[in-house]
């Protein structure tokens, strides 16, 4: 499959180089971080005394995050990577076996944390990396301090009692029409996520993503991520939350809003203006806001200069 090229493929700060970010000599702890480094294409920009950690959505790279994170560095140390597979992660890294939940991807957030030795770190997680960054969050709170979560939703299938947005069947046949045409695939599928109401190239965007997925890795990962149920560990989270939903998205509908509210008593919600399922690209600047909002305990505790 030919390259699709991506509109925010030249984005400013590109971030620490590998030698920068990687310590010096041959120990065991600076192997394990220059092979995490790679693995997942991590950028760190920003020196502030707050670490923010962006988990990208299906299909997306980190670039998808450009419209946040260049302001945010100018305040906090942003730490970006690609799950493997993706983005400009090495392919050969991308085992099915391995990669068989989304536990795995959040132990592999956990682990780029470890190596870099972040500490009290805000995890910012979209779809479904939101649902990846409630996992690490479970699986090592020691590390992390809050989450944002945008348009989050632990399961997208409705199931008796619950109501996701998709119905199984839909979701089968979107997946059938991703083994045997992606390019029809990702048009659909963003359209599904880009409401019309948005201006075209946010959803062009999109597809230049999800057109430049290797068509192996995005069979099995669309699988293990639109057929998980991590319902039962929204419970688990016990950090301060920011729960950021649209107002109208049919991937996280404002039924799964009150299903998060439900089982996250810590948690705060706030309905953006925006629409579709993805703010962070349709409004960066009132999600951007919000998200400072929230921190703002923290940037006040760490001496953080307010936005302009």
């Amino acid at each position: 499959m030919s390259a699709y090229p991506l509109p925010s493929a030249t984005w400013a700060a590109p971030g620490a180089s590998l030698g920068e970010l990687q310590a010096l000599g041959t120990t065991p702890l600076a192997t394990a971080r220059e092979a995490i480094i790679r693995r997942h294409n991590v950028r760190i920009i920003g020196e502030g005394p707050q670490t923010l950690l962006f988990c990208n959505g299906f299909g997306c790279s980190q670039q998808i995050w450009r419209h946040l994170a260049t302001p945010l560095a100018n305040r906090y140390r942003v730490v970006l990577f690609d799950y493997v597979g993706t983005g400009e992660t090495d392919l050969s890294a991308y085992n099915p076996h391995e990669h068989s939940s989304l536990g795995r991807h959040a132990q592999d957030v956990v682990s780029i944390c470890r190596v870099l030795e972040l500490r009290e770190v805000v995890l910012v997680g979209h779809s479904l990396g939101a649902t990846i960054a409630m996992l690490a969050a479970s699986q090592a709170p020691h590390c992390f301090t809050k989450c944002v979560l945008l348009t989050a939703s632990p399961c997208y299938i409705n199931k008796p009692g619950y109501y996701g947005g998709l119905a199984l069947e839909d979701v089968n046949q979107m997946l059938a029409l991703l083994d045997v045409d992606q390019h029809s695939w990702a048009n659909l599928f963003a359209g599904l996520l880009m409401a019309p109401e948005n201006v075209p190239t946010l959803g062009e965007e999109l597809v230049s993503y999800f057109c430049n997925l290797d068509n192996t890795v995005a069979r099995h990962f669309a699988r293990v991520v639109f057929l998980a149920d991590n319902r039962a560990d929204v419970a688990q989270l016990r950090l301060p939350t920011l729960l950021l939903q649209c107002a109208d998205d049919a991937i996280a509908p404002t039924e799964v809003s009150t299903f998060w509210m439900k089982h996250l008593p810590q948690a705060t919600l706030k309905t953006l203006p925006a629409v579709g399922h993805c703010p962070h690209l349709s409004a960066p600047l009132e999600t951007m806001a919000a998200i400072e909002d929230f921190l703002a305990p923290l940037s006040a505790a760490g001496a953080i200069p307010a936005r302009d």
